[in-house]
């Protein structure tokens, strides 16, 4: 399925994205450091902010 990713936020390596899924806003955190596999989907945006600012890389 095609996302259309809109209002992109950087907060150190992780990106926060809002989406549109089967007419509900949906929002993800994603970190973009090499070996590193953490993302994940939030309801509330302010949920995806906060997780990608106390996200810790282990890589």
């Amino acid at each position: 399925m095609n996302r259309r990713f809109r209002n992109l936020l950087r907060i150190g390596p992780v990106n926060v994205a809002s989406y549109v899924e089967r007419g509900r806003n949906r929002h993800l955190a994603a970190c973009t450091a090499p070996r590193c596999d953490f993302s994940a989907e939030y309801d509330s945006r302010a949920a995806a902010e906060l997780a990608a600012r106390t996200h810790r890389c282990p890589a």
